[in-house]
């Protein structure tokens, strides 16, 4: 049989870490402790747990204050002592669950930085469970989109932007002397949802993927002379609302 929650229940446990939003620690223990304690009930060796600890203090950045009462951590303090004793017993899978929510922008960068670094240099599975779309696009591999249980998307950003994501903006850098030829061009070019001019870069949007060359086919031909041609890539909150149309139209 193969392993599996109810079958190898105990051995599952021992290769995954959690985080959940908002930590359960003793708090009126000190890092140190809390880190010692979750080692001996994850069945760390006993020769290795002063290392252990020692490290994830130092990585965590917490190593001054491990012997306070961790009651008297400030919320990103909290957060990457709850990440340090999720890894304690060094998994192979860590679910994190909105790992910076409520944390200062200096504390939620090193938290992705941490987490970046946890996937990326060290290998380990990370599943990052989040309503912050940009947060998703900037830290993860592949995105998974639930709803009610039910799985709507799976794939790459990038690869769910062009799957469900028909529309894009459109970024084209002229000349100062073909601003004016480049807008009627634009604005004689059928099915574009907005067209703006901002010094001499003329943002398009509402085009699809595929009718973008034949939009430069027509500057080009029109004599418009281009210096860069931006297509911005659909963002996880476009793929948001191309699976949630009516969402969209109340917005």
């Amino acid at each position: 049989m193969g392993q599996g929650p109810v079958a190898d229940g105990p051995s599952l446990r021992r290769r995954t870490g959690v985080l959940t939003e908002n930590p359960s620690l003793d708090e009126r223990l000190t890092a140190r402790e809390n880190l010692h304690i979750y080692a001996d009930l994850y069945g760390v060796p006993v020769a290795a747990v002063n290392e252990r600890v020692e490290h994830l203090l130092e990585v965590f950045e917490i190593a001054d204050r491990a012997d306070d009462k961790t009651g008297g951590y400030s919320k990103g303090m909290t957060q990457r002592l709850a990440l340090a004793r999720a890894l304690i017993h060094e998994p192979q899978l860590i679910y994190l669950d909105e790992p910076t929510s409520g944390l200062d922008p200096l504390a939620a960068r090193q938290v992705r930085e941490l987490i970046t670094h946890l996937s990326r240099q060290e290998g380990r599975t990370v599943f990052l469970c989040t309503h912050n779309l940009v947060e998703a696009q900037r830290l993860c591999d592949r995105v998974a989109v639930l709803e009610h249980g039910r799985l709507l998307a799976l794939g790459t950003p990038v690869e769910l932007g062009q799957r469900l994501v028909h529309h894009q903006r459109v970024e084209i850098e002229v000349g100062p002397a073909d601003r004016s030829r480049a807008a009627e061009v634009l604005n004689a070019f059928p099915n574009l949802a907005e067209m703006a001019l901002e010094g001499d870069v003329v943002s398009v949007s509402g085009i699809s993927r595929e009718r973008i060359p034949d939009l430069i086919a027509a500057l080009v031909g029109a004599g418009v002379r281009m210096y860069r041609v931006t297509a911005q890539e659909p963002t996880l909150e476009d793929v948001y609302f191309a699976l949630h149309p009516d969402r969209e139209e109340a917005e």
